[in-house]
């Protein structure tokens, strides 16, 4: 079995090894390209800030765990914000695709109202507005419902577009095997339009963790942007309270690209 595995080892490679080889090749030698440039940038990017802006490293160095203790609200209001967003997307999309009038009047008017007014508008409306109301809520929960409230109307396009993407081949298949339409949407539809959604939705979780920025406008939820205008202006270091922030940022943005790399990449197997 050895001998026939050395000379299986050493026979000569087919036009398709060859091919893949080549393409292997390229694509590591594209990467090495991409990450010489991504460092080159970064060094003229420290440089800048190194040389002609005169930056305090003492105040970076005091200060960088308080504007890091902003890090984990952030991420709290986004996933309770992205768990809100989703639900009202798929009941949004749902009464989008709705033959009953009342249903599909109500979804479509709260996409049309939560998309024609700002984001900064409506979070200041539930902290701000309802109070005139005897409606108080704390400044986290206005943010949570202003951020879902508006992330769910973009994001029930997503959800439409998936639920319209079931061909109505295998709907008409679930109603021969005697399925209900409830059960038909549990089973069937729901799955595959869900699997379609969760690409875009990583999307929206990413472009809503940066939007959450925003919340502090309430002052009374210490996230990151909070944190780093508070210490900036009471220290007068603006400059570099708001770096430090963009970096946390940055940093929060590139690790969830990659899990969401991860999970459409896992995703895309099924198709294969």
């Amino acid at each position: 079995m050895n001998l026939f595995a050395k000379a299986e080892s050493g026979a000569p490679k087919t036009q398709a090894e060859l091919l893949f080889a080549a393409q292997q090749r390229k694509e590591r030698h594209f990467r090495a390209n991409v990450a010489l440039t991504w460092g080159i940038l970064l060094f003229l990017l420290v440089l800048l800030f190194s040389g002609p802006i005169n930056i305090d490293t003492t105040f970076i160095k005091n200060n960088m765990l308080f504007i890091a203790g902003g890090v984990g609200e952030t991420i709290r209001i986004s996933i309770l914000s992205i768990i809100l967003a989703t639900i009202l997307a798929l009941l949004a999309a749902l009464g989008r695709l709705s033959t009953f009038p009342p249903i599909y009047a109500l979804s479509t008017f709260y996409v049309s109202l939560i998309r024609g007014t700002p984001l900064y508008l409506q979070i200041m409306f539930f902290f701000l507005a309802l109070p005139q109301l005897d409606i108080r809520m704390p400044g986290l929960w206005a943010g949570v419902l202003a951020l879902g409230l508006n992330y769910g109307a973009y994001m029930s396009e997503i959800f439409r577009a998936g639920l319209a993407s079931v061909g109505k081949g295998q709907r008409e298949a679930a109603t021969a095997l005697g399925m209900t339409p409830g059960q038909t949407m549990k089973r069937v539809i729901l799955p595959q339009a869900m699997r379609f959604a969760i690409p875009p939705t990583g999307n929206e979780f990413i472009a809503m963790t940066k939007d959450s920025a925003l919340v502090s406008a309430t002052g009374f939820v210490h996230e990151l942007t909070w944190r780093a205008v508070k210490v900036g202006r009471a220290q007068f270091h603006n400059l570099e309270a708001l770096i430090m922030a963009a970096i946390f940022y940055w940093t929060m943005t590139i690790i969830l690209s990659y899990i969401q790399g991860v999970i459409e990449s896992r995703l895309a197997k099924g198709d294969r």
